[in-house]
């Protein structure tokens, strides 16, 4: 197969939908001959905010260092090679029509049929050991103690703030997502968390305990250095990224660690861009702001930024997510709200988004496209949040580029 067709392959498996379990990625690493040689140390990162940020920067300095890096992260914004990055560079097309095409042979009559995530996992794994990386990175899909990357065994876990998300999948309390999100801490292996909430906390300690896993809160933001990446949050972030680094015994010092953070990029996360003067008249933002915690962290950056100025705000988010309450964080910082469809099978339509508008909120507007909502002309800076869907939307058209979407 060639690049397009594997892909039209691999995207044909989203059919299989989500399967937690470890059974069956445990198999395909296996027969895949996938699973890391025992020189190669591994960070499992979880939780609900700041995932694919701890992992940039952790991926950012390790290299600073001289590391080999393998860093695996879901979703894509515009295209799936972004999801497979060895070194910083993202995996070579050929290289996944390559693997794809031995992989759709290898399990053609399997049953249960590995899923989209499995395999995308599997191919990474292979091509970080083909590329002999020294220190792997990966990123949950979701949850923990049954998402697929749980099937490796890592050397440090990683716990970025948890909270309330894919309660349909995880639970309906804190308590159960935490402990979901704390099972990928391995029997005797270091666990790096950042501050939690009170449930979060007991759980993570408890779990921690029973395991025999030493444990270290990072309690405080690393200050002093310039990070690549904007808002106090990612002090926090960082931080969180130089303790799992030492934990690894990956050797640090000053000038490696001011390297790699002030270099650091993540898509779509207070990202700035530029379009031409004819479409838009002053500074445009891109940020995955995809629940309400993150969508104060981002009301906050803005303020930081911004100070009293308002923005012009575009939104569009997918069900199954607490609309209201992203929606109470973002409108105090809203001059005029724009309300945009979203171009997956989940998203809401911009009417249904309305309706979820605290009393004392600005103007709006609903618009049948995106294209719509970005043509409107204002003075204003504008700030494109909500789901992760609608940021690489934009991101394709600014770089007019084919946007392929994801359910995984």
């Amino acid at each position: 197969m060639n690049y397009s067709e594997a892909l039209d392959w691999l995207y044909s498996t989203q059919f299989f939908g989500i399967k937690l379990g470890l059974e069956g990625p445990k198999r395909l690493l296996r027969e895949y001959l996938a699973f890391p040689p025992r020189n190669t140390k591994v960070i499992h990162v979880a939780g609900t905010n700041g995932k694919g940020s701890t992992c940039a920067f952790i991926d950012s300095v390790a290299r600073a260092t001289g590391t080999r890096t393998g860093l695996f992260t879901s979703p894509h914004l515009i295209d799936y090679p972004e999801r497979i990055r060895v070194s910083g560079m993202e995996i070579e097309r050929d290289e996944i029509a390559l693997h794809l095409s031995s992989l759709r042979e290898m399990v053609a009559q399997w049953d249960p049929h590995p899923t989209f995530f499995e395999i995308s996992l599997a191919l990474a794994m292979k091509y970080f050991s083909e590329r002999q990386c020294e220190l792997v990175i990966l990123e949950t899909g979701m949850g923990g103690r049954l998402d697929a990357t749980s099937a490796i065994p890592a050397d440090i876990a990683v716990l970025t703030p948890i909270g309330m998300d894919h309660q349909e999948w995880l639970g309906e309390t804190l308590t159960d997502i935490a402990a979901e999100k704390a099972a990928i801490i391995v029997p005797g292996k270091n666990v790096i968390s950042s501050n939690q909430l009170p449930e979060a906390d007991a759980i993570i300690r408890q779990i921690a305990n029973e395991r025999r896993a030493p444990l270290t809160f990072v309690e405080e933001p690393l200050e002093g250095y310039a990070l690549g990446l904007t808002g106090a949050h990612q002090q926090e972030n960082a931080a969180l990224a130089v303790e799992a680094l030492h934990a690894a015994g990956i050797t640090l010092n000053y000038e490696t660690v001011k390297a790699g953070l002030s270099s650091t990029l993540w898509p779509g996360r207070f990202e700035r861009v530029d379009f031409s003067p004819e479409e838009h008249s002053s500074a445009t933002i891109l940020d995955i702001a995809h629940n309400p915690a993150a969508a104060r962290a981002l009301a906050a950056t803005w303020r930081g930024e911004f100070g009293r100025t308002k923005a012009n705000l575009i939104f569009g988010a997918v069900e199954a997510k607490d609309i209201e309450g992203m929606l109470e964080a973002l409108a105090p910082i809203a001059g005029h709200l724009h309300f945009a469809p979203v171009n997956s099978p989940r998203g809401l339509a911009p009417e249904e988004l309305a309706a979820f508008l605290p009393e004392e909120a600005p103007a709006f507007t609903i618009h049948a496209s995106l294209q719509s909502a970005l043509e409107s002309s204002t003075n204003l800076p504008s700030l494109i949040t909500g789901s992760a869907f609608l940021i690489g939307e934009v991101k394709a058209l600014h770089e007019r580029t084919a946007h392929r979407i994801t359910t995984q």
